[in-house]
């Protein structure tokens, strides 16, 4: 008798499609104008190295789903704190993040499981004021480290 997968990462297929849904995913947030509305995102954009973020976001995925993996990147706070993200430029990725789990057909309870995870780190993330791009953070929070969520 065959064993059901149990861990939301043997459920999604493991550490290949997960990187998989990465890749389309960080190739969608790169250049979506929503999120690149804000210069300081738009900054960090072009800054860092598309393969080496799809690294450490599907490290990150395959850790935080019960995969064998561990995150070596910076915490969501540390990461994204000076990026003074809003809610409407949260909403904008969350959106990006359902268009690439719907080109992918990922179930119901796999999604839900995954924006889940991600909606436990919009504290850490979602910290800035639109109308004054240099604004004070609105709060600043340490985030637990990835296999906490």
């Amino acid at each position: 008798m065959e064993t059901q997968p149990t861990s939301l990462y043997e459920r999604l297929g493991g550490i290949y499609n997960i990187a998989t849904v990465v890749d389309d995913f960080i190739d969608r947030i790169m250049v979506d104008d929503r999120l690149n509305a804000n210069p300081r995102v738009n900054d960090a954009h072009h800054r860092v190295q598309p393969p080496g973020f799809k690294y450490l976001v599907t490290e990150q995925v395959g850790e935080v789903t019960g995969g064998p993996q561990r995150y070596t990147g910076r915490s969501m706070a540390d990461s994204h704190r000076d990026l003074l993200i809003t809610a409407e430029e949260w909403q904008a990725f969350i959106d990006d993040f359902n268009q690439t789990l719907d080109k992918f057909g990922v179930p119901q309870q796999g999604r839900a499981e995954l924006l889940a995870i991600i909606e436990s780190t919009r504290d850490d993330i979602v910290v800035g004021r639109r109308s004054d791009p240099d604004a004070t953070p609105v709060a600043e929070h340490a985030l637990k480290p990835a296999a906490a969520m």
